[in-house]
C-alpha cells in the first residue's frame, strides 16, 4: 500500500541541504546585553536558589559574560 509521505530513511534533496553544521556564531544566544546570575543558573540547568545564585555570581566575576557562552551549546 502506498503512502503520500516520502520514505523517511532516504533523505530528500531538500532535507540533504539541512545536514550541515550550524556556524558557531549562530549557536550562542547572548544578545550583547548584560548577563545576570539568573541567566547563568538557568543555562546550567539548575534551580534558582540562593546557593546557585552565589555560584553564578562567582562564575561571572571570574569569567565575565563568556561564562554563559560556555554553558550554552
Amino acid at each position: 500500500m502506498s503512502t503520500s509521505q516520502p520514505d523517511a530513511s532516504q533523505p530528500s534533496e531538500a532535507r540533504a541541504g539541512d545536514d550541515r553544521a550550524t556556524p558557531d556564531d549562530l549557536l550562542h544566544a547572548r544578545t550583547g546585553t548584560d548577563v545576570s546570575p539568573e541567566d547563568v543558573v538557568l543555562a546550567a540547568g539548575r534551580d534558582i536558589t540562593p546557593k546557585n545564585l552565589e555560584w553564578a555570581r562567582r562564575k561571572l566575576a571570574e569569567e565575565g559574560p563568556a561564562a554563559l557562552d560556555k554553558l550554552l551549546p
